[in-house]
């Protein structure tokens, strides 16, 4: 079981009493929560952040693809350490990916307000950020917000990108009310807190997380095209079954993993949308997505090479077209060592246990990290358990990790990751 530590302190209490009142909007029948980037209970969550953000003494701005920001300026014309992570879920998702990372980042911002005289104003000002679309679940690709806001996607292009109903970013924004014209603060430093995602601090019985480096990820949309027909009467061998190549490449994914070393390969695929999706009519089209994770590029290379001699199988033997179109990528990017050792002194400084870890996720402070120097931090998953209504962190690891936050992020105003 994880260590837990205690949280009955006035701070500990206020910021559980905001986390739960976040947990209920949106929350399913299961227990978890389902907040699809730009729906009603997204809007709801947004409300409920820049309404505390008030409170708190912060002012907000939102940008052109709905990224928004509370704004805390001791020092005018300074940059800002930005600080946060994403409300937004995946459908029947749990309550804390993601959530736990923007409402720690809130109560470490009011920490910090309350705690600076005017006498000791920061080196650089805070910024308590709600990135935009950070799932991927309902407008692809994830990280979205983040990614528009580091210059690796032009606004226009995301906004312009529809879900499965065909509704757009932009028109999706505008309907709840979060098309924004403000540009974002400039960043001097960044720092993120979120649950693990894994089984890693928990087996180990560690309260933090010091992120070292994420896995490098190559994400797909595929499409499948096949020949529509009828199920009944059409011979088997006049069949070009879009279905039958789609789930031919599911297995040959899972079969790619399990070519490696445990745990040296991650493969998926996430959705598939059948056309017609008659259950009287061979499909004539699947859409598909598909990601590979690895730690070692090479490894991710020559999974990828395999994967494409497997669809020219795939191809040949159903006489199907698959069409591959890149998503979205990113390599093995290591974090700051800087921050890695001030991120354990911060720890250390609370009596926390800590140890560097893989995030094999992808996280909007992966984008970040290619900009500013950044901190990533962990607390434990029950079990590893995620994107799933069961997802559990305790409260006692919730608020060490808002004490460590807290004291992150006053260091990284303070200039502590300078040069």
């Amino acid at each position: 079981m994880t260590i837990e530590h205690t949280a009955t302190s006035p701070d500990a209490e206020l910021f559980l009493r905001d986390f739960r009142s976040l947990s209920q909007i949106g929350e399913t029948p299961g227990g978890g929560v389902d907040r699809q980037a730009a729906t009603v209970a997204d809007a709801q969550a947004r409300a409920w952040f820049t309404a505390l953000l008030g409170q708190y003494g912060f002012t907000v701005e939102v940008d052109a693809v709905g990224n928004v920001f509370g704004l805390l300026e001791w020092n005018p014309g300074a940059p800002y350490v930005l600080v946060g992570s994403h409300l937004d879920s995946q459908p029947l998702a749990g309550k804390f990916d993601g959530a736990y990372g923007v409402a720690a980042a809130l109560h470490a911002g009011r920490r910090l307000a309350a705690g600076h005289a005017p006498a000791h104003r920061p080196k650089y000002n805070l910024a308590v950020v709600d990135w935009f679309n950070e799932e991927g679940s309902r407008f692809a690709p994830s990280m979205m917000g983040s990614s528009v806001f580091t210059g690796k996607m032009a606004a226009a292009d995301a906004l312009a990108i529809r879900d499965t109903d065909g509704v757009s970013v932009a028109e999706a924004l505008a309907a709840i009310g979060h098309t924004g014209s403000g540009t974002g603060p400039v960043p001097a430093a960044c720092a993120e807190i979120h649950i693990e995602q894994g089984r890693s601090l928990e087996d180990s019985d560690t309260t933090i997380g010091l992120v070292h480096s994420c896995w490098a990820a190559e994400k797909f949309t595929v499409t499948v095209h096949g020949e529509q027909a009828h199920t009944g009467s059409t011979v088997i061998a006049d069949r070009r079954d879009a279905l039958l190549g789609a789930s031919r490449l599911v297995v040959l994914l899972r079969e790619l993993a399990d070519r490696y070393p445990a745990g040296a390969l991650h493969t998926s695929v996430g959705q598939l949308t059948v056309l017609p999706n008659s259950p009287v009519v061979v499909p004539r089209r699947v859409d598909l997505t598909m990601d590979l994770r690895s730690a070692d590029e090479d490894v991710l290379a020559e999974a990828k090479q395999l994967l494409e001699q497997g669809i020219k199988l795939i191809e040949d033997e159903v006489r199907v077209r698959i069409e591959v179109r890149g998503s979205h990528a990113w390599g093995v990017r290591p974090y700051p060592a800087a921050g890695v050792d001030l991120a354990r002194d911060c720890a250390d400084s609370l009596g926390l246990t800590s140890r560097p870890v893989y995030t094999l996720a992808g996280h909007d402070s992966i984008n970040m990290n290619d900009v500013v120097p950044t901190v990533m931090l962990f607390v434990p998953s029950r079990e590893g358990v995620s994107h799933n209504e069961g997802e559990f962190t305790g409260d006692s690891d919730l608020c060490a990790g808002v004490d460590v936050l807290t004291e992150v992020v006053r260091r990284l105003c303070e200039g502590a990751l300078d040069g």
